[in-house]
């Protein structure tokens, strides 16, 4: 049996694994990078390399920075004001619920967004008589598009960004996300309000009976610590914006995550306990997995199989919707981080092969990893919700559905006017 085809045996059991949810995803990525390496497709000295990547220091710094906003009660009490403000409507307290999820996500880690907001939506919820389904899943796939803005706004941005740098091509500038995240945030929000929120349930379910502040500590809030966290997390944002050659972000985020700690804005063992694990040995498992379909070539396969179904169209639009699709399908089944880490090679090698602007093509990847709203597994915050929200797998299909389709089109639109995928 070639290379290739164990390497596709192995993703189909991977994807089954990621689907049945009975181990976690960063045991399945963790376990079928390691049958691949049992296998021979990679050499046993690569099977931890991508646990070398700068970037999982750099998530591992955003991580506390995040962690640090909603501790020093910076993120409730922005939060409080918003949604206050906005009054006790349904309607009102949606739009401002997004409102903040789509912000934060942008300077904080989209799953840290959702899992800190989750307590302050339950909380506001119960005070004005809302079923908690009827904001949760809104918030959440807010906190999946709010992300695609900046480049530490969702893991896909730093993956598909890192995969340009490594093959030689320019890499994605820290806001330049922006050209095409605002307009698919706006869009969807405007669909959640329109047409999305008619499919939530309006039950409110049994496992929401009690406080939010049952749900998870709300922290005490400090106002000394929370102007000190709001001058870190501006000075690190505005640092990682200027792109600085001789300042790496991963050192800017350490920095940051520092003197957060240095400063009391979160304590040392917080710290610790802040940084995501599962989704830093999600992310290095995968980069092995990336390689391994590298190496064995099935990346290949992929991409002649995009070449064949392309056909050198010299259509920007249609070589778009194409990737946009296949990254929509990928995502039933794997999480926004591995259909980003599966697809940056392909996306490449795409590119060259059909003479494309690669920036269009791994642009188009990025936007796609992070919508993904048709399954609760396809990226951390859908998950997140799943439970408190007494959501069923089909109110993903039937809400996502329709928003993956208007953040598609709006995708298609935008992608080749700034990024020209045929340049002259």
């Amino acid at each position: 049996m070639s290379p290739a085809i164990l390497t596709f045996a192995v993703l189909a059991l991977m994807a089954a694994g990621f689907l049945s949810q009975r181990l976690p995803p960063w045991a399945t990525a963790l376990t079928g990078a390691m049958i691949l390496a049992a296998l021979g497709i990679i050499p046993m000295g690569d099977l931890f390399t991508g646990f070398s990547n700068p970037t999982l220091v750099l998530f591992a710094g955003m991580f506390v920075i995040g962690d640090a906003i909603f501790r020093t009660g910076l993120a409730n009490a922005l939060g409080d004001w918003a949604v206050r403000r906005m009054g006790k409507g349904e309607r009102p307290l949606l739009w401002g619920t997004m409102a903040v999820s789509a912000i934060l996500s942008t300077v904080a880690s989209n799953t840290a967004t959702t899992a800190a907001l989750i307590p302050l939506v339950l909380s506001v919820c119960l005070t004005a008589g809302i079923p908690a389904s009827r904001l949760l899943m809104p918030m959440a796939f807010t906190s999946g598009y709010g992300g695609i803005s900046a480049l530490i706004g969702t893991p896909p941005n730093m993956i598909v960004s890192e995969a340009l740098r490594t093959s030689g091509f320019a890499p994605f500038g820290f806001f330049e996300f922006a050209w095409v995240g605002v307009p698919v945030a706006l869009a969807g929000m405007l669909y959640m309000d329109l047409v999305g929120r008619r499919f939530l349930a309006k039950s409110v379910p049994a496992a929401l009976g009690r406080s939010g502040a049952d749900a998870e500590t709300r922290p005490a809030r400090h106002k000394r610590h929370m102007w000190i966290c709001g001058g870190i997390l501006l000075a690190v944002v505005c640092i990682m914006a200027l792109n600085l050659k001789a300042v790496p972000l991963e050192y800017v985020a350490v920095v940051g995550a520092l003197i957060c700690v240095l400063s009391g804005c979160v304590g040392g063992k917080q710290a610790i306990e802040s940084v995501e694990w599962e989704t830093l040995i999600l992310f290095g498992s995968m980069f092995s997995v990336a390689l391994a379909m590298e190496k064995s070539g099935a990346s290949a396969l992929i991409a002649g199989g995009l070449l064949q179904l392309a056909g050198h169209t010299t259509n920007a639009y249609v070589v778009v919707a194409g990737v946009l699709l296949l990254n929509t399908f990928l995502g039933l089944f794997l999480s926004n981080t591995a259909c980003a880490v599966l697809l940056a090679p392909i996306g490449i090698a795409l590119a060259k092969g059909i003479g494309a602007n690669p920036q269009a093509i791994m642009m188009t990847i990025a936007v796609a990893s992070s919508c993904s709203f048709l399954s609760p597994v396809s990226t951390p915050p859908n998950l997140l919700v799943w439970e408190p929200g007494g959501y069923k797998f089909m109110d993903y299909v039937k809400v996502g559905g329709g928003l993956s389709a208007v953040c598609i089109a709006v995708a298609v639109l935008v992608i080749p006017w700034v990024w020209p995928v045929f340049p002259r």
